[in-house]
């Protein structure tokens, strides 16, 4: 179920629709309005629309790089996994099928 939610980031109000509950869209809320307040401190400019652009930019990043490193430890135990099955077939293997060496 969807409810509405009035929201504030960076002094600009905005009304959103989720189905999550409310702490989840507290922390996301929380984290945006961080990082477009980071962009607006690093721009020294104050246009809202270029430091949610930069906040989006590092947000993206902060993602991809997850991403990658998330990938990356999946490969390392895919071939962890694959080196204990190899591990157990040839020790199967070294022992015959009656299960002694």
């Amino acid at each position: 179920m969807k409810k509405t939610y009035d929201l504030n980031i960076a002094g600009m109000s905005f009304k959103l629709r989720s189905s999550h509950d409310e702490q989840t869209v507290k922390e996301l809320v929380e984290f945006v309005d961080g990082k477009t307040k980071e962009a607006m401190q690093a721009l020294k400019s104050g246009s809202f629309q270029s430091a949610a652009v930069l906040a989006a930019l590092n947000i993206a990043e902060e993602l991809i790089l997850l991403k990658k490193r998330a990938h990356h430890e999946l490969d390392l135990l895919e071939e962890k996994a694959l080196k204990l099955s190899q591990n157990l077939e040839h020790s199967k293997t070294l022992k015959g099928p009656t299960g002694h060496a």
